[in-house]
């Protein structure tokens, strides 16, 4: 049996991997690489490590490369039907699991559990199979396993029946809901999450708050954890990257510019987001449009820099989420606005240059989720920031464990707090805030990509031995 394994490893799979491609008009196919925790962690274990990247085909380029052979070395891409993908990724991922996690339903309406979710979920098991397969098939005996996220939770347990002799961990970069409301999910399907995570040997989370979580689900809804180990790595923001990035060529321009949008002489409220339901930046503009009334004196002297990136165009409640805040940002400007002041800078395209610009310049940053896995702007900002910068920070974001005691927290549903608390962010001495971001960036850094991986690699490897299953 062991000549059908493969040679890798240390495999990862998650949904988008880390590198994606375009065909161009004369054929050829132009490649784009991407960044994140998992590229720095793969990169720092070394190419002498035979790893493996196992990912989805996400566009017609991606697939188009698989079907040419054409892909990366230590990247294998699956080739999933795309109505399997689109069912798995958008029905069942991204508006089920993403919902319960996020406790994000509106309960009076949603969810609805009918024929129809029953035929996306056979596509969301088809799709984690897909993947179980291909790991099982590339793995060497005794390989290291690395699963990544919601779109994955039924993956170690397939693998387990498949490879009993790896080693598998699945890491969650999202909050999970506590047992009464990942009750909502049919009774058979939540067992099938629990029992496809507990198929790992070890589970990571971002936080304390969200490993429990899963634990006391796992104990009301599958009999405990089992073998099953629980560890928490409290992903942290890439300091050296993000320090050099923000001082390139791109980036100075991008200042000059938002200084001319921002005007001479005012401070500056900063939030960068996508246009994610949970990031709650509705409530932060109503809470913005709260301190434009209650303390007018900020009027002519402040402007709100909301970068508002697009996510998940394709499903109509994020389109008209996305439409809800230009709606309200250009309200707040008619109303308050005057010729040489506009009060909110929105910009909804994605540029990532920008972003870094706007946190160099931030004097006050916003970051106030309804819940959030981890939120790493609320970690990236106090790394750059030129002057120091004050947090205004949910006590929803999983980055509140560690940022919390030199942030302050604001309950993220309540927007009279919240315009009190970007006051008193405003009005934050420079020494404090001088002191208070120095302390911020040594907690949002204590934990950088590259160690957060390896930590988790070394901790999986440090298992005792032994086949399960």
């Amino acid at each position: 049996m062991a000549s059908s394994f493969g040679a890798a490893q240390v495999l990862v799979a998650s949904n988008r991997g880390p590198v994606s491609y375009e065909v161009l008009d004369d054929g050829s196919l132009r490649t784009k690489r991407g960044g994140g925790g998992l590229v720095s962690g793969l990169s720092a274990i070394g190419p002498e490590a035979d790893a493996l990247w196992v990912c989805s085909a996400l566009s017609d380029g991606d697939r188009e490369a698989v079907r040419r052979g054409a892909g990366e070395d230590g990247v294998r891409m699956l080739d999933i039907p795309a109505d399997v993908h689109a069912d798995a990724y958008n029905g069942i991922a991204n508006s089920v699991l993403w919902f319960v996690h996020h406790m994000l339903y509106q309960t009076p309406l949603e969810p609805v559990f009918d024929a129809e979710f029953r035929r996306q979920w056979a596509s969301y098991e088809r799709y984690n199979r897909a993947f179980a397969e291909a790991l099982a098939a590339e793995a060497a005996r005794g390989a290291a396993v690395l699963v990544q996220d919601y779109h994955l939770t039924l993956v170690p347990g397939m693998l387990r029946e498949l490879r009993p002799d790896l080693r598998i961990a699945h890491f969650s970069h999202t909050p999970w809901a506590p047992p009464e409301y990942f009750a909502m999910l049919p009774g058979d399907i939540a067992r099938q999450v629990l029992r496809g995570m507990l198929g790992a040997d070890r589970l990571g989370f971002l936080t304390r708050r969200w490993a429990d979580a899963f634990t006391a689900c796992a104990e009301r809804f599958a009999d405990g954890l089992g073998d099953t180990r629980v560890g928490v790595h409290g992903l942290g923001a890439d300091a050296d990257f993000l320090r050099a990035r923000a001082h390139e060529a791109d980036v100075e321009e991008r200042i000059a510019a938002l200084r001319e949008e921002i005007g001479e002489g005012r401070r500056t409220i900063v939030r960068v987001d996508r246009t994610e339901l949970s990031k709650n930046i509705v409530r932060g503009l109503l809470a913005y449009r709260q301190l434009l009334d209650d303390r007018p004196e900020w009027r002519e002297r402040v402007v709100h820099v909301a970068f508002a990136y697009p996510s998940r165009q394709d499903l109509a409640v994020y389109r008209d989420y996305t439409a809800e805040v230009q709606r309200l940002a250009e309200e707040i400007n008619e109303r308050y606005g005057t010729p040489g002041w506009r009060p909110v800078v929105l910009h909804v395209k994605d540029d990532f240059a920008r972003s870094l610009a706007a946190y160099r310049l931030a004097d006050v940053a916003l970051v106030n989720p309804i819940r959030d896995g981890m939120n790493l702007v609320a970690k990236e900002v106090p790394v750059v920031s030129d002057a120091g910068c004050a947090l205004v920070l949910s006590r929803e974001a999983g980055a509140h464990e560690e940022l919390g005691e030199d942030a302050i927290t604001v309950n993220p549903y309540d927007v009279v707090e919240t315009a009190g608390a970007l006051h008193e962010a405003l009005t934050m001495s420079a020494g404090e805030r001088t002191e208070r971001t120095k302390r911020l960036a040594d907690s949002a850094t204590a934990l950088p990509p590259a160690r957060w991986f390896l930590e988790q690699l070394d901790a999986l490897r440090a298992l005792p031995g032994g086949e399960r299953g």
